[in-house]
């Protein structure tokens, strides 16, 4: 088996855990701290992240990149102590000026006091995320993917920990100090993460260091910059957008006649309750998005463009296959989801409404990994920003109206992802001479009618109990989608393999 489907299979394997883990984290603050509460770590949580990609510059992406291209461990080296000397002077500067704008963010734009604790409480994570960032990168650029996947894991399990203790001893002081909480347990779980990743670089190390260090070279430099200032771009748009978004929720909200705790409210069941069940199934792409990088960046430098194709169309294909079952899932079972996670049937109908476009969202990852591959990060900061503008706007127009209220906003998040994903599939046929497999995409419309409509005729048998319904209902679907799958030709006698991965 390829060390690239090998890679792959591990680290989503271990994302996978992170994301039930990440789930876990998500129940327990819910049902410590409540809606009101989840909306007040939700909004606080895009400043973070915008300041963590303003610190990151990109730079994991272009040292991934670089170090699959580079010939020898020398430049690996310089490639290294380049990138993390820039990233840790950003880190310098950035980190108390987050603290300083902390009460100007919650007082003027959060228009909520009690934001000021989880912002300094999250604080300390960002130099430490911004080292582990380059380590992670290097190893992805080296296509070693066990460290990062399990300096995740470790992450979470520390990170829950932490949470379960610290939201008990702190919710009797207030909303704002189990919020605070959650957010210091987030920066600790940060630090012993980059602690393993560290002990897992010692034997890298070991071997680089005997090369001279050298200064940082204009070449060097204008290499990383290719990639990194159109992928931080990217990403800020992203993050910027991610940040604007409870700002322009809660004032549309407002103006359809909600009170600020009242959108508080709603906005924690979108972005606490149904986001974070919607975003579960992406393990996969994300594990498809870190391998795919040095992977179709070593075969495009080398011109093997059917290689390219090759993989780019397989990519799709698992994407499809995985996030449609997903998305059968999600839509048939989202209110049981609900009320087994947190006791409420709240953020079941945004599921519903949002889980068919979802199914483009499962394969946006990879194909924005493969424009980056590409040296096309610039096609896909624009193709971000586009996508970015219209959401807003239509959160906006929709979520101010009363009619629509929330849903507006969720109805907003599916027409995001649509437009970036159809700009990203045309950016990425511009640049690689391959054919779009629409046999493919009809066979995996017909999977999914075929599954759903099956899963209607059987389910109502099944409603003796919960357990029952959702069990026994996920078994049938996974059966009647799997054995569909194989006389339609989407799930091929290689695939059993790939799935058998620790095997080999």
């Amino acid at each position: 088996m390829s060390s690239f489907i090998k890679g792959t299979m591990w680290l989503a394997g271990a994302i996978f855990l992170v994301k039930i883990l990440g789930f876990v984290n998500r129940m327990v603050i819910a049902r410590l701290i409540g809606e009101e509460g989840v909306g007040l770590y939700m909004a606080v949580f895009p400043a973070f992240i915008l300041t963590i990609t303003a610190v990151q510059l990109g730079l994991p992406v272009a040292v991934t990149r670089s170090v699959a291209a580079a010939e020898n461990d020398a430049q690996r080296k310089h490639i290294f102590c380049t990138s993390l000397f820039i990233t840790l002077s950003l880190a310098a500067v950035l980190t108390p000026l987050f603290c300083l704008l902390a009460p100007y963010l919650a007082e003027n734009l959060f228009h909520d006091k009690r934001a000021v604790l989880p912002l300094y409480a999250i604080a300390p994570s960002i130099p430490i995320i911004a080292i582990s960032s380059i380590v992670r990168g290097y190893f992805q650029g080296k296509m070693n993917m066990k460290p990062a996947a399990l300096s995740q894991l470790i992450e979470q399990i520390v990170r829950i920990g932490l949470i379960i203790v610290s939201g008990r001893l702190l919710l009797p002081y207030g909303i704002e100090y189990a919020a605070a909480g959650a957010m210091a347990a987030a920066s600790a779980g940060e630090l012993i993460s980059l602690l393993y990743l560290l002990g897992s670089f010692r034997s890298e190390w070991r071997k680089v260091r005997k090369y001279p260090g050298r200064r940082t070279s204009r070449p060097l430099f204008g290499e990383l910059a290719e990639t990194a200032l159109p992928a931080v771009g990217s990403r800020l748009i992203g993050s910027g957008a991610w940040f604007l978004e409870p700002i322009v929720v809660v004032k549309s909200l407002a103006i359809a006649g909600l009170a600020s705790s009242e959108a508080m409210k709603e906005y924690g069941v979108l972005t606490g309750y149904a986001l974070p069940l919607m975003f579960l199934p992406s393990f996969l792409t994300v594990a498809l998005s870190s391998s795919l990088v040095p992977d179709i960046s070593e075969s495009f430098s080398k011109k093997r463009f059917s290689n390219v194709a090759w993989r780019v169309n397989e990519s799709i294909r698992f994407c499809l296959f995985s996030g449609g079952f997903a998305t059968i899932i999600l839509f048939l079972f989202a209110e049981p989801f609900m009320l087994v996670m947190y006791h409420t049937q709240k953020g079941a109908d945004l599921i519903q409404l949002m889980a068919p476009f979802f199914l483009l969202y499962y394969c946006q990852g990879p194909l924005q990994a493969v424009l980056q591959a590409l040296n096309l990060s610039r096609a896909a900061m624009l193709n971000s920003f586009y996508g970015a503008v219209v959401k807003l706007l239509i959160i906006f127009l929709l979520s101010s109206q009363p009619v629509f209220g929330i849903r507006g906003t969720a109805i907003a998040i599916a027409a995001g992802i649509v437009i970036v994903t159809l700009l990203h599939t045309a950016s990425m046929l511009k640049a690689v001479p391959f054919s779009l497999q629409y046999g493919l995409y009809a066979k995996i419309g017909l999977l999914l009618l075929f599954t759903f409509f099956s899963a209607q005729a059987f389910l109502p048998f099944l409603k003796e109990s919960t357990f029952l319904y959702v069990g026994g209902g996920m078994a049938g679907c996974l059966l009647i989608y799997v054995a569909g799958a194989v006389v339609l030709g989407i799930f091929k006698k290689d695939d059993l393999s790939t799935l058998l991965f620790w095997r080999t």
